[in-house]
């Protein structure tokens, strides 16, 4: 008895062999029916191919909709960006690096950047403004304000040794909350720099005026270039 039993064994995966082509082979005949339809009816209706590039089309719209408004956005921000010079005071380092920058574009200075950090050879903001004179500006931020230690000439001399040498600049800014030595103000005439103290800092922050209006004395302008 166990023989028989064995011997039918094969038999039995042989017809499950066979049922299983069987049912692949039906699939495959649902499967080519379905395609055929469907090209046939794609063929009917050629307008439905349309459907995904219009829908890229539109998406793209949107996109640039959204760009637009965020921009117009931020051009209202800035036209109407004032700040308190006590404000200031209670910023981050960097934070204040930033609020020079956006105050730089509020005056038409485009292409106004940040970049203060390791190895950035004595400039925390560049930027262009209007009539293509490129700007070079030192950030000196006090926690204490008028009551925190005085800019010097040896922060002078390092942001003169780079400003324009390194970064090609044609207006030298050494910019603070704070105040600035006594030597300061000879030193920085002598080699040509702008200095930008708390009271100076506060008329910029806080009204509309640019400051290259506020400074005794700039470059003439020159021939717009974009900064490197």
């Amino acid at each position: 008895m166990s023989r028989r039993l064995t011997r039918r064994r094969p038999g039995r995966k042989r017809g499950s062999n066979g049922q299983f082509l069987l049912m692949l082979g039906l699939i495959g005949i649902v499967a080519q029916g379905l395609l055929a339809a469907t090209l046939s009816w794609l063929s009917e209706h050629p307008w439905i191919l349309a459907l995904p590039v219009l829908a890229a089309v539109g998406a793209g719209l949107v996109l640039v909709l959204l760009q637009r408004e965020a921009t117009r956005r931020e051009q209202a921000r800035l036209r109407g960006l004032r700040y308190l010079v006590e404000h200031l005071d209670g910023l981050h380092y960097t934070q204040f690096e930033y609020a020079v920058r956006d105050l730089m574009r509020r005056d038409g200075y485009q292409d106004a950047q940040q970049v203060g950090g390791s190895g950035d050879n004595g400039a925390d903001v560049k930027a262009t403004d209007p009539f293509g004179r490129r700007w070079v500006i030192q950030c000196k931020h006090r926690r204490a304000g008028w009551s925190g230690k005085a800019v010097g000439t040896p922060d002078l001399q390092r942001l003169n040794g780079t400003g324009r040498q390194i970064h090609d600049g044609d207006v030298i800014v050494m910019l603070t909350n704070g105040r600035f030595s006594k030597r300061a103000p000879e030193f920085a005439k002598s080699q040509r720099l702008e200095l930008v103290d708390r009271q100076l800092l506060a008329r910029w922050a806080a009204g509309p005026t640019p400051l290259w209006e506020l400074l005794r004395a700039v470059p003439p302008p020159r021939k717009p270039t974009a900064l490197p």
